[in-house]
């Protein structure tokens, strides 16, 4: 379908490509004509509700790594906007009714995006058919991801209510084992709580199947994820991981995963973020001096572990440390980002991964599993991007690089969306044949 592009929207690049001089000027202008015919999506990336108000919000050139405008520049036409809420240890009625409500502001902040601030130039998408359409129109994609089971409670009801709101991945936890299943975290000290799945969890999973959810495993423990495999009878998601092979992070999926993946008719999704990237030995004078200084001003943990996350924002749905930084009064943020500067003067971070870095995961895993199991994200406003694609308005340079590694333009589309949207089709449909009587 050739796709229309109303007046007021284009096209501009605006950021140099990498790589843009001399002898790869030919190179450039082939990805940017691909870049242009392939719908870039980008599977995760975190939201404040903050920045969903009619004087703050995504039509502005915010300060967060995704906006319309940076969107625009970049390239990038659809994006999982995020309704995360932090694992909290409080299993009790009160603290899952703190986190539903949580998660219920950051749903509404998502329609209130697509239909009262800026429905012109960005449509909700439930739906592969419905991302299509809304891209083929001009305008930029929205579509919900759930990052933590926890504000679902014990009432499984709930995962039917965030599906009817847009909802369509989840992952049962995130730093920290919920009420579902273990999280990845529990490597650090080899405490597990459910030895994968709870049995609740277990039930959550049939239920995703039942609606049409998919099934995300990016935070929940390896033996959670094979777990999964064996349970669900849908393909699923990794949202927003890398490649453990590359780096030994706990984030990181191993080979049996991947293959794991590929053997379910999966997709992993692998992420633009740094220290799952890049495995470098961090400072311990930097980290400790950071989380001083987050301590004083009263904010969050970053949460991150592995090279170069000692500041930068969280390891995944680091949203809550970027939302507590935004509500500080501008006087209060200004100062900390002058000690923030201080420090890292003091404790110059180790390089960070680039683009090709990035790629390098991306290369491993075709070759590992095949085109059709491998996507990307980005885990923007929470932590991600590397040198090179360090918010929206860099997308341009993924699809280069790839280019340069020659992938062609039909293997770059699936990597770009392609994959993702027959992932969400098929589940859709184990949904609708499940239904049938």
């Amino acid at each position: 379908m050739q796709r229309l592009l109303p007046a007021a929207i284009c096209f501009t690049f605006t950021a140099a490509p990498l790589g843009a001089q001399g002898n790869d000027s030919a190179l450039v202008a082939r990805a940017r004509a691909i870049h242009q015919r392939v719908m870039t999506l980008d599977t995760h990336v975190d939201i404040s509700p903050a920045n969903f108000t009619a004087e703050r919000n995504y039509t502005q050139r915010l300060p967060t790594q995704v906006n319309l405008p940076k969107m625009e520049e970049g390239g990038l036409d659809a994006a999982f906007l995020i309704v995360y809420v932090g694992q909290r240890q409080d299993f009790t009625a009160e603290g899952y009714a703190q986190a539903h409500a949580a998660a219920m502001e950051k749903f509404h902040a998502v329609h209130r995006l697509t239909k009262e601030i800026a429905p012109t130039r960005i449509g909700l998408a439930t739906t592969a058919a419905e991302a299509r359409s809304i891209y083929a129109s001009g305008r930029k994609v929205a579509l919900i991801g759930i990052e933590n089971g926890y504000p679902i409670g014990t009432d499984i009801t709930n995962v039917k209510k965030f599906y009817d709101l847009g909802g369509r991945y989840m992952s049962l936890a995130h730093n920290g084992h919920s009420q579902l299943s273990d999280s990845n975290t529990g490597e650090r000290d080899s405490v597990w709580v459910h030895n994968g799945l709870s049995a609740l969890g277990r039930q959550v999973i049939a239920e995703m199947n039942r609606v049409g959810m998919m099934v995300d495993i990016s935070h929940p423990s390896k033996l959670s994820m094979m777990q999964t495999l064996e349970l669900s009878k849908a393909p699923i998601i990794a949202s927003h991981s890398a490649v453990r092979a590359l780096c030994n992070h706990s984030r990181n999926l191993d080979d049996e995963q991947l293959l794991g993946l590929k053997k379910n008719g999966g997709v992993v999704q692998l992420v633009a973020f740094n220290s799952y990237v890049k495995c470098v030995p961090d400072s311990p004078e930097r980290n400790q001096a950071f989380a001083a200084l987050r301590s004083e001003f009263g904010l969050p943990a970053a949460g991150g572990t592995g090279g170069g996350g000692g500041g930068g924002g969280g390891a995944g749905g680091g949203g809550g440390l970027q939302a507590a930084l935004q509500a500080l009064p501008e006087g209060k943020r200004t100062e900390y980002q002058r000690r923030m500067q201080e420090i890292t003067q003091k404790y110059p971070a180790p390089p960070r991964a680039t683009v090709k870095d990035f790629v390098n995961h991306v290369d491993y895993a075709v070759k590992l599993i095949g085109i059709d199991h491998v996507g990307i994200s980005s885990d923007f406003d929470g932590g991600g991007g590397v040198e090179g694609w360090s918010d929206a308005s860099e997308t341009l340079n993924v699809t280069v690089e790839l280019v340069r590694r020659g992938y062609t333009e039909q293997q770059i589309d699936k990597l770009w969306s392609g994959n993702l949207l027959r992932v969400m089709e098929e589940v859709a449909r184990v949904a609708t044949a499940r239904a049938l009587p």
